[in-house]
């Protein structure tokens, strides 16, 4: 099961968070969100561990406005969070880069639009549908999983929080990689709760 906390702003809770294991970290750049990450510390950012990936979140940005992102901080992937399209995601994964594409998720239906991106994405992320493009803390119906069908292993996000290990664990899906942490974990927008992450990664980290 992997583990994607998202959402990350500052370089000592980043460092308490890098010390947990995570498989992913996600920063956010995109403006409008209250975790944007700019600034962030380059030196910092460059110094991270290699097995912690470090994952650009962006919301219908240009191509190049992105790439020169993710040459700054040395990201190894993107999460692609609006409207972009299939062509731009196979771009990125061709680059070498490891490609997510979030998707907003409400009714059964919504699991339809996933299938123009067949091979263009290494995960997809299945988020609450929200005017705010995620960060709800809000979950979805989990029990409409079963209507996706495609062949992209994904990601579980929405309004996971430090009670849902159990629940997690149930979800039976065979495309189900790991899950996408961010808002009930925090103390504050972009600052985590290091403990209730360690308590929920050590109940999660035997599933699947």
């Amino acid at each position: 099961m992997k583990i994607k906390v998202c959402g990350m702003k500052y370089p000592e809770n980043i460092s308490e968070v890098i010390a947990l294991k995570p498989d992913m970290m996600g920063f956010i750049f995109y403006p409008k969100s209250p975790r944007y990450a700019e600034p962030l510390d380059k030196e910092f950012m460059l110094s991270f561990p290699r097995n912690v990936l470090k994952i650009g979140v962006f919301v219908n940005e240009e191509l190049d406005d992105m790439l020169e992102v993710v040459k700054k901080y040395n990201l190894n992937g993107v999460q692609l969070h609006g409207a972009e399209s299939e062509d731009m995601c196979y771009t990125f994964r061709q680059a070498g880069l490891l490609t997510l594409k979030a998707f907003s998720i409400a009714e059964p239906a919504d699991f339809d639009k996933t299938e123009d991106y067949e091979g263009t994405c290494d995960l997809y992320v299945f988020d609450t549908k929200t005017p705010q493009h995620g960060g709800s803390g809000k979950k979805f119906d989990w029990s409409i999983l079963s209507a996706y069908q495609g062949n992209t292993p994904f990601l579980l996000s929405g309004g996971i929080g430090p009670d849902d290990a159990e629940a997690i664990k149930a979800v039976n899906h065979p495309m189900l990689r790991g899950v996408d942490l961010n808002s009930r974990f925090e103390t504050e927008p972009g600052r985590k709760d290091a403990s209730r992450l360690e308590s929920f990664f050590q109940e999660i980290v035997n599933c699947k």
